[in-house]
């Protein structure tokens, strides 16, 4: 933060519930009122808390550069020594928005190539407007105590005071990550409880690529395995082929009495009204539209208590399911 008296010389696809989301239903994040620099208490005391250190470190600075000039010979003049220190300061101060821009953007960028690329764009111009506000600052104010500044301006004398900048940079940026990883992890840790989801309507979707299917449970018959893709078939004969597991359909639809009969076949019991229950321990399920689905001895004790289940709402009492028994 000195000036450059000093400077030596020259050197998958799955059935989903629909719980889309608009953006408008997101909260803004926590600490900021929607802009890319934030108006919290929290913010504030960031900023207060680099000043701070900032004009600690630059007074430190001036009373040791004054102490090693006396050591050699030179004048003490400390306030020639804390003007050079408080004017760099002062501008830096007025540039914290850019380090602070950069760390926002960089924690939303994915990518360590990104996020080096924002961060090396924001030191540049962190410190080219540092040095040109500095030595504009200096000009007006020796100007006005009838004075003159010469920055000797050359090559050297830039990458010096870039030097110097970049580790100021890397410095504040480096404090502001660790405040926003810790404000974000106090804010995860004392968030109240999300409200509890209603529980989903019975209606389903299935997704095929990027379209939709709306499915009401009680409409579907069957669902059975063909390969990497399920099968749903409707009782309006339609048929749908999803990729997916049956094993992933079965855990959705379990609910809707939509369950294994068949190592490759889920059916809806609900829907059921006739069973056929054979010797040999398998049986054949009969739907109340006429179709039928076979069924494995495996699976027999799911349909045991058919002719006991309750009557779902919207069947007549005499819709019961029927069971024939082959001797």
């Amino acid at each position: 933060m000195a000036d450059a008296e000093n400077a030596p010389p020259a050197a998958r696809v799955e059935t989903v519930w629909d719980q889309n989301r608009t953006r408008g239903d997101e909260p803004p994040a926590a600490g900021t009122s929607r802009g890319p620099f934030g108006t919290s208490g929290g913010d504030r005391t960031t900023f207060a808390a680099i000043a701070a250190v900032a004009l600690a470190i630059g007074i430190v600075n001036a009373f040791s550069g004054a102490q090693d000039a006396a050591w050699r010979g030179d004048s003490y003049d400390i306030g020639r020594r804390l003007f050079w220190e408080m004017s760099s300061i002062a501008v830096i101060l007025l540039l914290l928005p850019i380090p602070v821009l950069a760390v926002r953007r960089m924690r939303r960028t994915p990518g360590l190539a990104a996020r080096v690329g924002i961060g090396s764009v924001a030191l540049l111009g962190f410190s080219a407007l540092h040095i040109t506000g500095m030595v504009w600052v200096r000009k007006l104010a020796l100007w006005l105590a009838g004075g003159a500044y010469d920055f000797r301006f050359s090559l050297a004398t830039v990458l010096y005071e870039f030097r110097k900048d970049a580790v100021a940079f890397v410095l504040i940026a480096g404090t502001l990550w660790l405040l926003e990883s810790r404000r974000e992890l106090k804010t995860a840790t004392v968030a109240p409880p999300a409200p509890q989801q209603p529980s989903p309507p019975d209606v389903i979707w299935l997704r095929d690529g990027t379209s939709r299917i709306r499915v009401v449970p009680r409409d579907i018959l069957w669902v059975a395995s063909a390969g990497n893709y399920i099968e749903y078939s409707l009782a309006d004969g339609t048929r749908h082929l999803i990729r997916g597991t049956l094993a992933a359909a079965e855990s959705e639809l379990s609910r809707f009495s939509i369950v294994r009969v068949h190592r490759t076949r889920l059916a809806n019991l609900d829907r059921v009204s006739g069973v056929d229950l054979r010797a040999s321990g398998d049986f054949e399920l009969a739907f109340d539209n006429g179709q039928t689905l076979g069924g494995s001895r495996r699976y027999r004790p799911a349909v045991a208590t058919l002719g006991s289940r309750s009557v779902p709402e919207g069947i007549a009492s005499g819709d019961r399911p029927t069971i024939h028994k082959q001797s």
